[in-house]
């Protein structure tokens, strides 16, 4: 089949696989003349990368934990069986001690879906398991996972690179841009990126502001799904650990600002992640994030709207509030970059205050020039 036979709408999905800048604006003749020129070469993206390709990929990849020849050996005190699959080479399933389920994401029945909430839901109501000290719920993570992944995959579309970048064990920090979206999906999307994408998918501990901590309700489903709140003593619990921590240095300025600064990296506090890293040991992973910050894009930033929040919850630290545009996030396509490793450098002790804040603004650094990359490479947004 040659190129001028294709539609337009063909020719645009085949230049997006190419990877071709400015493809929107292109006429049918120019998409033909660009294709030409780069068709002889690999194409940016690989093959089957549709929705429907990548769940198979993640599901394949995920049963491929679990040993569904054997059923785990633990019984509550009340003589009830667990009945679920056991973690290969071991004899107990992943909530019964198969392996660590609060640092590695893998499904307790080896496979994410609606089919298997009635068995979640049983070990729920029979409490057959412990919750950890900062109040993850495999379970319930497990079962937001499959909800979300409807975002992750269809909605939005996301794109991963450098994944082979995460440490498979041990303690390590991702510190990435913050969206200005009404809503934390570059923490959820962040995760998915970890879980959906990892060889072996580990659980990122996501920090946030009080508003998801003090708020009824919401902040019970945010700490059962992994979130923690954006306390030091709760990050260095989670490193010491060895557990997998996101956090977001610009803080409230980013998830706040409007649209006119989308993808401008904010300053990076007094980079108290640097000094958090390197008290644990722990390899800091800069993460760019593309796709946030258009979601729900700001028209302006309100002090009123700032004031009768603090009404609601004292305790937010925020001076002004986004108003938004749109209700409904927009279904643009995302990127998402995990950047090579930076080592600590002086492992156990507290780094020098000036190396700190040269350190923080090399990563700042680093996660600004690979957005002004990426927004270059993705062309149009939608």
């Amino acid at each position: 089949m040659t190129l001028s036979s294709l539609t337009k709408k063909q020719l645009l999905e085949l230049a997006r696989d190419h990877g071709i800048v400015g493809r929107s604006r292109m006429t049918k003749a120019e998409l033909i003349a660009a294709l030409t020129d780069v068709r002889s070469g690999p194409p940016r993206r690989p093959a089957g990368t549709d929705p429907a390709t990548r769940r198979a990929a993640l599901a394949e990849r995920l049963d491929a934990f679990v040993d569904h020849t054997k059923t785990c050996n633990w019984r509550s005190v009340e003589g009830h069986p667990c009945g679920l699959p056991v973690i290969k080479k071991h004899h107990r399933c992943a909530l019964h001690g198969g392996t660590d389920v609060v640092d590695l994401a893998i499904p307790v029945t080896g496979r994410l879906g609606f089919d298997t909430w009635p068995i979640l839901l049983r070990h729920i109501w029979l409490a057959t398991y412990d919750v950890d000290p900062m109040g993850l719920d495999p379970v319930v993570a497990e079962m937001v996972w499959h909800l979300v992944n409807y975002l992750y995959f269809e909605y939005f579309r996301v794109e991963v690179e450098g994944i082979e970048n995460l440490p498979t064990q041990g303690p390590v920090l991702l510190a990435a841009n913050h969206g200005g979206a009404a809503l934390p999906y570059d923490a959820a999307m962040l995760t998915l990126a970890v879980c959906n994408e990892m060889p072996v998918p580990r659980r990122p501990r996501i920090m946030a502001t009080e508003v998801f901590n003090a708020t009824p309700t919401l902040s019970h489903l945010y700490r059962k799904i992994g979130g923690v709140y954006a306390a030091r003593a709760d990050a260095e619990f989670l490193l010491r650990r060895g557990h997998m921590l996101g956090v977001f240095p610009e803080g409230v300025r980013a998830f706040q600002k409007p649209f006119s600064q989308a993808y401008q990296v904010q300053r990076f506090g007094r980079g108290g992640f640097i000094t958090m890293a390197e008290r644990h040991s722990a390899p800091v992973v800069p993460v760019a994030i593309v796709g946030s910050d258009e979601v729900h894009p700001a028209m302006f930033s309100s002090q009123l709207l700032a004031k009768f929040v603090r009404m609601i919850w004292p305790s937010q630290r925020v001076e002004e509030m986004a108003v938004y545009l749109n209700l409904i996030p927009l279904p643009i396509r995302w990127r998402i970059r995990f950047l090579s490793p930076i080592q600590p450098t002086h492992q156990g002790t507290d780094p020098d205050p000036l190396e700190m804040l040269e350190r923080t603004e090399h990563v700042r650094e680093q996660i600004q020039s690979s957005l002004d990359e990426m927004l270059v490479q993705r062309g149009s947004a939608i």
